[in-house]
């Protein structure tokens, strides 16, 4: 098993992270995209989340990123105590305990920085996420029907949240 770091995403992880991305997004199962944003779109994200200083977290392999989680802050002021959570690890390196690494580096940057709520959209036939999400503190609040679109064909999603005293 080839062994990982969690570090706080940098300007330099940008070209691996959206390669990164568009892996997940072209497995059509994960993400609410089908490919990875342009390198460019991808750059100008990264850079803000770093602004921001939102908790956005990289795990880094074989000398590239494997795997991210990133916390978006809400841009509404009533919103701003959450935010709303992303993450995804490359097929090759699931089962090693990165996506948990990674949910907690980001979770306790989420609560550091005062957010009280962090929430999420998982698709219902995606136990394995769920079970994931369920053991770092999430908890289902509902479910969206018809909520993503695939090659003409609906999925429900589930809406999770974790709350922080």
């Amino acid at each position: 098993m080839n062994a990982f770091g969690i570090a706080p995403i940098a300007e330099e992880h940008i070209g691996s992270f959206r390669e990164c991305v568009d892996e997940v997004a072209r497995e059509r199962h994960y993400l609410a995209m089908l490919e990875g944003p342009p390198l460019e779109q991808s750059r100008a994200f990264v850079l803000g989340q770093i602004q921001a200083n939102a908790p956005h977290f990289v795990a880094i392999a074989d000398d590239a990123v494997v795997g991210w989680c990133d916390i978006i802050v809400k841009p509404r002021e009533t919103l701003s105590h959450s935010g709303t959570l992303g993450t995804g690890v490359r097929s090759a390196y699931r089962g090693r305990g990165i996506g948990k690494a990674l949910m907690d580096a980001a979770l306790a940057g989420a609560r550091n920085r005062g957010f009280t709520r962090v929430e999420l959209t998982v698709r219902v036939d995606n136990q394995r996420a769920m079970r994931l999400y369920e053991r770092v503190g999430f908890k289902l609040e509902g479910t969206l029907r018809n909520h993503i679109r695939v090659d003409g064909r609906y999925y429900d999603s589930h809406l999770m949240a974790v709350l922080f005293d």
